[in-house]
């Protein structure tokens, strides 16, 4: 097995919509819709690809800019004049624990730093807790910056590695 990361294509679009909603209880939900609107103003969109057994992950990012309606990509556009916002990384529950999401964050974090951007950012909640999501991104070196509640009474931790 050997995993391909590259960009969406449009062949993907049931799978990572079918991602999407498999990790839905820690995500936004996203229909077809919401999903094309969104790959329109990604920066960085791309899978984890195993050939044989299709996409098992996916990555969507915004930089500065974009036309998204996020309170928490809103959060950081209006404190930081340059940076990339991981808006949501999903892999599979099947494939859990095998380093794809560590080859996404690698490649994002390459692409980041080639694009000029000094910070990534993103949230994970903290009411419901997130721990699996808090120790992943504490690896790659995120901080917490802020905190933020969302409708429903959600608690998100806002998060920032500097490159």
């Amino acid at each position: 097995m050997i995993p391909f990361v590259g960009d969406i294509s449009p062949a993907d679009a049931d799978r990572v919509l079918a991602l999407n909603l498999e990790s839905e209880a820690v995500l936004s939900p996203m229909d077809a819709s919401r999903y094309a609107q969104l790959l329109s103003q990604a920066a960085y969109a791309r899978v984890v690809d195993l050939r044989y057994d299709g996409v098992v992950a996916f990555l969507l990012a915004f930089r500065e800019g974009a036309d998204y309606d996020s309170p928490n990509y809103r959060w950081f556009a209006e404190r930081y004049d340059k940076f990339l916002y991981v808006d949501r990384v999903v892999v599979s529950h099947a494939w859990h624990g095998r380093g794809f999401g560590r080859l996404l964050y690698d490649d994002l974090f390459a692409f980041a730093r080639a694009s000029g951007v000094p910070c990534i950012t993103c949230e994970f909640d903290i009411e419901p807790p997130n721990e699996a999501s808090r120790r992943f991104h504490a690896r790659y070196g995120f901080e917490e910056v802020g905190v933020q509640t969302l409708p429903k009474g959600k608690r998100v931790s806002l998060q920032l590695a500097r490159l």
